[in-house]
């Protein structure tokens, strides 16, 4: 009876040997897509002279240390890279899984608790998976050093490759281009460069929450306090907002993101300074002083005229760079010269209804930044990124502009997604097929269902041919949408939206008929003689979805 036992184990066990895993669905018929993140959105790896690497953006364990002795850095005009301090470091960005490694996890370390604070694109690359598309055969990421300049020739050297290689593993087909944030401009650059081998290999580009004309609030604070790209209780374990300056003073990057000085701003950023003057009589006066984004160079330039940092013993004056500023206004003259070719179809997503950001709201939370002498300064920053952005108050003025990188900042919010306002986003300069606005955080948009749906169907990996992304989602009235005009004293204005109602469970759709209902509203207040009357169209239910349409009109006098 034992022996029969064994023998029915291995034959059970050669059995299971013989079950092939059940394989990921992949559908041969898509076109490859290429992930290109943005600012601090790829693993960054340290190697020395004797080849061995290790991983010093994203790390939670000794974060602070690794980052300030291996990636500070000092901008080389000659050449306009950015340096390692470490003669004997370099920084490499890995390439496993097809350039997805470096972009998907940025800490693949990290346990399950918190796990979620470094992903980047993990979330889009297991929707896409699951969409039909494979690594390496159609999904290809593109990690980069992002310390270096959106026109790094390096980095330029490496996207060509890339496209040309991701063209030769998905059999001659044409990619689609998926860039976040900074990487819009990065791919803007490449295109306005080298647009014969962005045709060759490009035919859809979709840009998302892209800050086309600059993060006017973001960088501001940035440059006078740092950032942090990890909130919450995570953040006592990572890299504090001191270091992080201290390596953004050097890129070029960041200059990169400022107030593009070109662009007619509607709501035009300014920084503002409560400042004590006296007059000829001595008498102390309490001013609130404006200034422009060209303005604003010279605040720069004072507060940190004094910058230092101490690496290795030494110390190295950070001021505000002039000379990367020099770079960085001519990348934003090549950026301003980008057209999109003509067999090529470009496509901008920007997150919207987030006057501050998401998830970060404090006006007044105290961190404490170790100085290169030692001591720690307490100080106050806010993460509202908008405008205008003003320092001090009437009860506090600032008395030296040396001040403002300990001082509490306030802000005056716009529309965006906490930090690319929805004008700088929208503002792409190209010939795009459609701009969609999506209710969604900076990064948290790259998680976003909304978003999800919008690029299955653009990437034709949705069947439904009666599927409108434009629809997708309530999307606020623009230009295109609405129309105003004046005629014989009366304002009209006219209104066309439609959706898209889509619903898994048929059973919970109350109307069922064959035929389109149509619907009458009329509303009217004679006190302010105004009066305006709507059309709304209910389409039959098909496949779980209803289609809406709404035609709208409005008649008021004029004063």
């Amino acid at each position: 009876m034992a022996v029969l036992l064994e023998e029915i184990v291995q034959s059970v066990e050669i059995w299971l040997k013989l079950i092939k895993k059940p394989q990921p669905y992949v559908d041969p018929n898509l076109d490859p897509v290429l992930l290109v993140p943005g600012i601090a959105g790829s693993i960054l790896q340290a190697v020395d002279d004797n080849g061995r690497s290790e991983r010093i953006w994203v790390r939670i364990i000794g974060a602070d240390y690794k980052f300030r002795t291996k990636l500070w850095s000092r901008f080389d005009p000659s050449t306009g890279q950015t340096v390692s301090l470490d003669p004997k470091t370099h920084i490499v960005v890995p390439e496993e899984r097809y350039g997805l490694h470096a972009i998907d996890v940025l800490d693949p370390e990290m346990e399950i608790i918190g796990r979620e604070s470094v992903y980047y694109f993990h979330d889009m690359i297991v929707e896409m998976t699951k969409w039909g598309f494979q690594e390496g055969k159609t999904l290809f990421g593109f990690g980069y050093d992002f310390r270096q300049s959106n026109r790094f020739q390096e980095t330029l050297e490496r996207f060509a490759a890339r496209l040309e290689s991701v063209y030769t593993a998905s059999g001659g087909k044409k990619i689609n281009i998926i860039s976040h944030s900074m990487g819009g401009l990065l791919v803007k650059c490449f295109m306005s460069l080298h647009s014969d081998i962005f045709e060759k290999y490009v035919q859809n580009w979709i840009a998302i929450a892209a800050p086309f004309q600059g993060a006017p609030g973001y960088i501001a604070s940035t440059l006078l306090n740092g950032m942090s790209f990890v909130e919450g209780w995570e953040q006592n374990f990572f890299i504090s907002k001191w270091s992080m300056h201290q390596l953004l003073i050097e890129c070029p990057s960041i200059y990169e993101l400022m107030a593009c000085p070109d662009f007619q701003w509607e709501h035009k950023p300014v920084l503002e300074i409560w400042k004590e003057k006296k007059d000829k009589d001595g008498n102390s006066n309490i001013v609130l002083d404006s200034y422009s984004p060209e303005e604003s160079i010279s605040v720069f330039k004072e507060a940190l005229s004094n910058n230092t940092v101490n690496y290795d013993g030494l110390d190295i004056p950070l001021p505000f760079n002039l000379k990367i500023l020099q770079w960085a206004n001519e990348t934003q003259k090549i950026l301003s010269q980008a057209k999109v070719p003509p067999q090529v179809k470009f496509y901008n997503i920007f997150g919207m209804n987030l006057e501050t950001p998401h998830t970060v709201f404090s006006w007044g939370g105290t961190y404490k930044a170790l100085h290169d002498s030692g001591c720690f300064y307490t100080y106050s920053i806010s993460n509202f990124h908008s405008l205008p952005c003003s320092y001090g108050s009437v009860e506090e003025p600032v008395t030296d502009l040396e001040q403002l990188k300990f001082i509490k900042a306030q802000y005056i919010c716009i529309d965006g997604d906490g930090t690319v306002p929805v004008e700088s986003a929208m503002a792409d300069g190209l010939n795009a097929e459609a701009r969609i606005g999506v209710p969604g955080e900076h990064r948290g948009i790259l998680c976003e269902p909304h978003v999800f749906r919008i690029l299955k169907h653009w990437l034709k990996a949705d069947p439904d041919p009666y599927y409108n992304p434009l629809n997708d989602y309530v999307i606020l009235p623009t230009v295109f949408e609405m129309e105003r005009h004046k005629e014989k004293g009366l304002q009209v204005t006219s209104l066309k939206e439609e959706w898209e109602i889509l619903s898994v469970d048929e059973d919970n759709i109350v109307i069922n008929n064959e035929k389109p209902l149509v619907s009458s509203i009329a509303v009217s207040d004679q006190s302010a003689l105004m009066e305006a009357r709507a059309t709304v169209t209910l389409h039959p239910q098909s496949d779980g979805k209803r289609h809406v349409e709404l035609n709208a009109i409005s008649v008021s006098a004029t004063v």
